[in-house]
């Protein structure tokens, strides 16, 4: 009799917890539903990219077209001139990979805004969505995926153009940095969307910040050719914490994660720190637009 007891409990004791599997497969069928809605919104962004392939094409002529005046215009600049004894077209190429990523993702609020005005935003938010954040998760993907596709061509053309193609982890680094500085910026537009009135005003921003942002980073010159108050903006701005560790796989075959890659006013960084400094950057953005996002999806 007490052995059957004791049988029972053993038995008792590893039967799964019904209430534990339970919030498990919900759990599990939670993501599932996010991971579908996510792409299916991410789908419906691309089947509008299809039908006005405009945007993709100028974001892939632009950054050709500035590689090629770019490097006219400084094609007879003397050896050295910019730092080191690389050419100007693979000092270029980093400005412009990272340049035109930054642009894409500064306008990933667009389509967002869009939405919100012609009222498809609201027909969003009503429906049964497992998570409104899908929204978001979805224009996130979509810009991500249209920067890897940029930088790809740029990466070609450039080498095409006298740059040079870095190696395999040379590109895998590359693609690790564009990803971050997209991410950061595009969660930026994507809360700028949310809090702006329309989109007039979102793209009165992207105007007012894209070239400063630009001219205020070493996409085009080396810190050294900036006066000594543009040195401290530069060294500020994430764009050039994402331009010079690419420059530097670009300009060095061999480089390591505590390579130094530039050095501000103040300080030098490493590989390994420039990528922190991105993390930061990142970390921050999507702290501060979290508020802003729970009372817009409440």
């Amino acid at each position: 009799m007490s052995q059957s007891i004791s049988s029972q409990n053993i038995k008792s004791a590893l039967a799964p917890n019904p209430g534990i599997s339970g919030q498990s497969n919900q759990q599990n069928s939670s993501l599932a539903d996010f991971i579908q809605e996510t792409l299916a919104l991410t789908k419906r962004l691309f089947i509008q990219l299809q039908r006005r392939p405009s945007t993709l094409v100028a974001g892939i002529i632009q950054p050709f077209m500035w590689l090629v005046l770019f490097g006219a215009l400084f094609s007879k600049a003397p050896s050295g001139l910019f730092g080191s004894d690389i050419s100007y077209a693979k000092f270029l190429a980093p400005g412009v990979i990272v340049f035109t990523a930054f642009s894409g993702a500064l306008n990933a609020g667009l389509p967002i805004m869009f939405d919100r005005e012609f009222g498809f935003l609201n027909r969003l938010l009503v429906a049964p969505l497992s998570s409104r954040y899908s929204i978001v998760a979805a224009s996130t993907v979509y810009i991500i995926a249209l920067s890897f596709i940029q930088t790809a061509v740029i990466i070609f053309a450039s080498a095409i153009l006298g740059a040079g193609l870095p190696g395999i982890a040379g590109l895998s680094a590359i693609a690790l940095i564009v990803f971050l500085i997209v991410l950061g910026v595009t969660a930026l537009s994507l809360g700028l969307a949310f809090a702006l009135p329309g989109h007039i005003e979102l793209l009165a921003v992207i105007f007012v910040t894209n070239l400063p942002l630009l001219f205020a980073s070493t996409a085009l010159a080396p810190l050294s050719f900036m006066a000594g108050w543009l040195q401290v903006i530069a060294s500020l701005n994430p764009l050039t914490y994402a331009i010079e560790p690419i420059r530097y796989i670009y300009g060095h075959g061999e480089w390591a994660i505590n390579s130094v890659v530039m050095n501000t006013p103040w300080i030098g960084f490493s590989f390994g720190s420039v990528i922190l400094v991105l993390l930061v950057f990142d970390a921050l953005i999507l702290l501060s637009i979290q508020p802003l996002l729970r009372r817009r999806f409440a």
